[in-house]
């Protein structure tokens, strides 16, 4: 037996020999502890701890989104002429004109009161220093849920881009006109709208890919 100095030192390292190191024999094992001797591993809770950020991060930002997208939608509306077969006819626009429209504000506020319930439990979580996602049951409802309102969202706007493509391109062979032209500021605003609903989709995608990490490795 081998003691580097004092044991009440907490700073040194104790190295045991065995039995046959004192008969003359090459020792077959050196073990070796203290303080001095550490991992390189990172540990689970810093691992835990970046997830649960980047959980908070992406919930904060779908909120974000999703409400504009539902802001801008929801006073999208304009009066204006348009020329028709020589006659000056008035017409107007607003998104709950269209059942594409309505059914992008209501998928908007599905996932903006998703993301404001979710984004509320990450956060009241992390402020008592508990992991956001407790139990692989919380993660596999995470799981389904934000895989069913990504996939919402990808649909309403796809259903709003048909609607505001036609409306912008009218018909071909027919005299339906291009009803962008005299409503641009309607237009423009369902496009910015529909910009947002795809961005939320991409946010909702990340978190579905945070939500299968986290199957996989805890």
């Amino acid at each position: 037996m081998m003691n580097g100095g004092n044991n009440s030192n907490t700073g040194e390292v104790n190295i045991q020999l065995p039995e046959t190191a004192k008969m003359g024999g090459a020792p077959t094992s050196v073990t070796m502890s203290g303080p001095l001797v550490s991992s390189s591993r990172p540990s689970v809770r810093s691992v835990h701890g970046k997830m649960d950020i980047a959980h908070v991060v992406l919930r904060l930002a779908c909120l974000l989104t999703s409400v504009t997208s539902l802001a801008v939608m929801i006073t999208a509306k304009q009066a204006s002429t348009i020329s028709l077969y020589g006659f000056s006819l008035p017409v107007s626009s607003k998104w709950s004109f269209s059942d594409s429209l309505e059914y992008l504000v209501g998928v908007s506020a599905a996932a903006a009161v998703h993301s404001l319930l979710q984004l509320f439990i990450s956060g009241s979580r992390s402020l008592r220093k508990s992991p956001v996602i407790p139990s692989r049951n919380h993660a596999w409802l995470l799981f389904v849920g934000d895989q069913i309102f990504a996939f919402a969202m990808m649909s309403a706007g796809s259903a709003a881009s048909g609607v505001t493509n036609l409306n912008r391109t009218g018909i071909r062979h027919s005299a339906l006109p291009n009803f962008c032209k005299p409503l641009n500021v309607f237009c423009n605003r369902v496009a910015v709208s529909i910009v947002f609903v795809f961005f939320s989709c991409f946010l909702l995608a990340i978190s579905v890919v945070l939500d299968v990490i986290w199957l996989s490795k805890y």
